[in-house]
């Protein structure tokens, strides 16, 4: 896979994940000169832009916009923050109706059930358990035929897509120079989430912006091949504000909710800022041994894998997630899949290292290190 992406661009592939990792580290090194930039641009282009500082923050932004236009219906698309946040149940309580429109998250959203990859959320299940749910859920006829199944969601999804009046997504990646809003997909779903209601709310972390389409073009191919292999996401949407007198579709409002969640404290933070420049391909949880034998659910997060063994205990606080930066072997697989060479192996130490600083009283640490201290002496 990674010499078919150096091959696509002509170019050795460590060279191309050094030029992704300096265009997401500049980035976020002036991540205020970005997101300004980038807001500026998207309300020019009739975009309306709310900050939201933590989860509860975003999840009021949206009910109240929901509720602003009376939505009984909501089409989502799939979301990692929205995930984060726990928007869905919100939604529900708030009396507005959503469907999760990726087929893996449909799925998962009808059995109860939560995802376990950034990518393919529903890796865990197999066609029987998706027959039993189908079934159950939706009243249809027991195959476990991939095609037949397919057409029961599509059928199942294309009447909520026509009815709905509030479509929310997620966002790749934010183009500064222009204010658009980039949305990746395989399936389709994320079009009619973004142009069949009349009014679309994308909720995104601040750490997706980047600077121009130039980056974005490399961003964009290496996402791809480092989550699926493909060249290129089947649909790649570029959203700059809501739908212009000469367009045909698309919504006539348009919200961007950017949350911050605890992201702002990892920026402040030299030592973890770099996991920040994660564009969520899934590389480092395929490449993982732990991963891949512990399952994503294991984790006990939205996050899971090697970033999520980062990210979460730094987004949520490393009291709530001790035990999280033990769930690697530290064999560097992850950091030789990561495209943008995020080095998630030294921050895992770095956390394991926090995390024995907080454990034991004050007299206990101090004995601790004179024994360190001593061994060190006696074998040098």
């Amino acid at each position: 896979r990674r010499d078919a992406l150096g091959e696509a661009f002509g170019n050795d592939v460590d060279k191309l994940r050094s030029i992704a990792s300096e265009i997401k580290r500049h980035t976020i090194d002036h991540l205020d000169h970005y997101l300004d930039q980038w807001m500026s641009n998207a309300q020019a282009a009739g975009t309306q832009v709310h900050l939201a500082t933590d989860a509860e923050e975003a999840n009021r932004i949206v009910i109240e916009i929901a509720r602003e236009k009376n939505a009984k219906l909501c089409v989502k698309s799939k979301s990692m923050v929205t995930e984060e946040t726990q928007l869905v149940p919100q939604l529900e309580a708030a009396g507005i109706e959503t469907v999760e429109t990726d087929l893996g998250e449909f799925i998962l959203q009808i059995d109860d059930d939560a995802p376990s990859h950034i990518v393919m959320p529903m890796i865990h299940k197999d066609r029987k358990s998706v027959a039993r749910a189908f079934e159950r859920e939706l009243g249809s006829r027991y195959t476990e035929e991939p095609e037949e199944l397919t057409r029961i969601a599509r059928e199942h999804l294309r009447e909520k897509y026509r009815e709905a009046d509030l479509g929310i997504s997620g966002g790749n990646f934010l183009v500064s120079e222009s204010g658009s809003v980039v949305i990746c997909t395989n399936e389709g779903n994320g079009r009619f989430c973004t142009s069949a209601p009349d009014t679309h709310i994308a909720v995104v972390g601040i750490e997706k912006v980047v600077p121009g389409f130039d980056d974005l073009s490399l961003l964009l191919h290496l996402l791809a091949r480092s989550a699926t292999g493909q060249p290129l996401t089947c649909y790649t949407q570029i959203l700059t504000g809501p739908r212009q007198d000469r367009e045909l579709d698309g919504p006539t409002e348009m919200h961007v909710v950017l949350v911050d969640a605890g992201r702002t404290r990892i920026l402040a933070d030299p030592e973890f800022r770099e996991s920040l420049s994660c564009i969520r391909c899934g590389a480092c949880l395929n490449a993982c041994p732990v991963y891949r034998k512990a399952t994503g659910h294991a984790y006990g997060s939205v996050y899971s894998g090697p970033i999520g063994a980062v990210i979460t205990p730094l987004l949520q606080g490393l009291d709530k997630n001790p035990t999280l930066p033990e769930a690697s072997s530290l064999c560097g697989a992850c950091y030789e899949a990561c495209p943008v060479a995020i080095d998630l192996p030294r921050m895992l130490v770095a956390l394991r290292g926090r995390t024995r600083k907080r454990r034991g009283t004050l007299g206990e640490r101090f004995g601790l290190t004179l024994l360190r201290w001593s061994f060190s002496s006696v074998f040098m």
